[in-house]
């Protein structure tokens, strides 16, 4: 069983292109329908778990089931099987764009990729609000995170304060009257040289804290990396996040590639280690306690008010990124398009990213001819 579960997720690894709902469905049909090792309500109570938990809710999926298959073993095995073909995927992206990103083929590529992500995560900040933001309360909550970013919080300050919020309106005479001023304070982080062991931590924290979506990601890599630790700047940090929408697998494997840029080989090795960990030892901890969690009140209501301050930090982070991708005539084009091809027709959001590289990578050619 140990070695079918290891096929099974190097291959989910390899084709999983679409994002995490591409993901679970994947594993659905095959878990489920095609080689009921599941029933629809045991996945379905393992996928409820993975999204309650921070991280990334398909490769925690994929944790989870391992677990329930077998055991241990498994834990470790779906999960890494999982997380290597993109991480080795984009280790070799990593090697060419710090070797030929000056080129203008290359340049090209990326001019047409940047507007995609943005139509991409825009459809996420929608998606998300529709689905968490219920009612006047969680909607000002996710508006306070993106003000609070605005102001220079760090996200993961902002994620708690805001489900202290919920809980404390919700349930006004519990202890949780005394949570928000223990989160009050914080402080930015100093730039510092990059380090192996301070880019693991960063990736550790970051994947402990990442809570909502994949997509909330970014907002904790521009407050960390561009913003605070300076080991990125904005162009790079985008292209970051096209090729982990470009390749297949988690989008988390977005750290693969900052950590390359960072530090080479052993830099993609110790980001993607770091942010993928916390998730391991989520998943191995929280099975037991997770329904308990969902049935407690106060506990509910203090999930729901992170997910509404996740939603917050999506659209901030979709404001700084159509900041730096949306340039020119050309580029509003791409992205309206994108938007409309996701929105009306769902179309693929991988096929979408290599449309608007060929794209980018066509008008770059004509103005250098005519030039």
């Amino acid at each position: 069983m140990l070695r079918e579960v290891a096929l099974l997720f190097l291959k989910l690894g390899t084709i999983g292109f679409g994002g995490p709902a591409a993901h679970i469905a994947m594993m659905r049909q095959e878990v489920v329908e095609r080689r009921r090792w599941l029933s629809e309500a045991e996945f379905l109570d393992l996928l409820g778990a993975a999204n309650l938990i921070p991280g990334p809710s398909s490769t925690e999926l994929a944790i989870h089931v391992g677990l329930r298959l077998c055991g241990w073993r498994g834990l470790l095995v779906a999960g890494a099987c999982f997380i290597l073909p993109a991480a080795l995927m984009v280790t070799a992206i990593a090697a060419a764009y710090v070797r030929f990103h000056t080129l203008p083929q290359v340049a090209g590529v990326m001019y047409g990729i940047k507007p995609v992500v943005v139509a991409i995560v825009a459809q996420a900040v929608w998606n998300l609000g529709r689905a968490s933001l219920r009612g006047w309360l969680l909607r000002f909550v996710a508006g306070a995170a993106v003000l609070m970013t605005a102001l220079g919080d760090e996200q993961i300050v902002t994620l708690l304060a805001c489900g202290a919020v919920v809980t404390v309106v919700r349930m006004p005479r519990s202890l949780a009257l005394w949570i928000p001023g223990a989160l009050i304070g914080g402080g930015l982080a100093v730039s510092e040289p990059v380090t192996l062991s301070r880019l693991f931590w960063v990736f550790v924290k970051i994947g402990a804290v990442v809570f909502g979506s994949g997509y909330v990601l970014l907002a904790f890599l521009q407050a960390d990396l561009v913003t605070h630790l300076h080991w990125l700047n904005a162009t790079e940090l985008l292209d970051a996040v096209a090729v982990g929408q470009v390749t297949p697998g988690p989008v988390f494997t977005t750290a693969t590639f900052i950590g390359y840029l960072a530090a080479g080989m052993p830099g993609a090795a110790v980001a993607t280690l770091g942010i993928f960990l916390p998730g391991w030892i989520l998943v191995a901890l929280s099975g037991p306690l997770l329904p308990r969690v969902r049935r407690s009140v106060v506990g509910s209501a203090f999930l729901d008010g992170v997910t509404a301050a996740s939603v917050g930090l999506i659209a901030w982070v979709l404001l700084l990124l159509g900041k730096a991708a949306l340039v020119d005539v050309i580029t509003l084009a791409i992205v309206l398009v994108s938007v409309g091809l996701l929105f009306r027709y769902r179309v693929n959001a991988a096929w979408l990213v290599l449309l608007g590289g060929l794209v980018g990578l066509l008008c770059t050619s004509i103005k250098q001819h005519q030039i």
